[in-house]
């Protein structure tokens, strides 16, 4: 089993870094792909990033490719989410999960695991 603890939000203005972590327990750590997702209030929850196993493979989709970086450092059982040039529509509460069935960076299950979540606010 894997528990999953988010950290790192707050409140930033546009333009704006933040560092989310996730800090992960559990020795069978590495077995498991690692997203992050968000969910802004009245919206769907979405992915903005995953990593596989071995942090050689990573997945961003378009309205955060190339300002948001995945990053994982196994020794230390952590995930990390450095998010530059925020903007407002970035507000959400970010959560991490972390997905047993795999390939590459893609999850080919369920989720089986997921953090409570950090809250990530863009003021303008």
């Amino acid at each position: 089993q894997v528990q999953l603890v988010e950290s790192g939000g707050g409140l930033v203005q546009a333009g704006g870094s933040l560092r989310l972590s996730c800090a992960a327990s559990g020795r069978t750590f590495i077995r498991y792909l690692i997203g992050w997702f968000r969910q802004a209030p009245g919206k769907e929850r979405e992915i903005v990033a995953t990593i596989s196993r071995n942090g050689g493979s990573t997945y961003y989709p378009d309205s955060v490719k190339g300002r948001f970086t995945i990053s994982r450092d196994n020794a230390k059982n952590t995930i990390y989410l450095q998010m530059n040039s925020l903007k407002p529509e970035d507000t959400a509460v970010y959560y991490c999960a972390a997905c047993s069935i795999t390939s590459g960076a893609g999850c080919l299950g369920s989720y089986d695991y997921w953090g409570q979540g950090t809250q990530v606010t863009v003021s303008s």
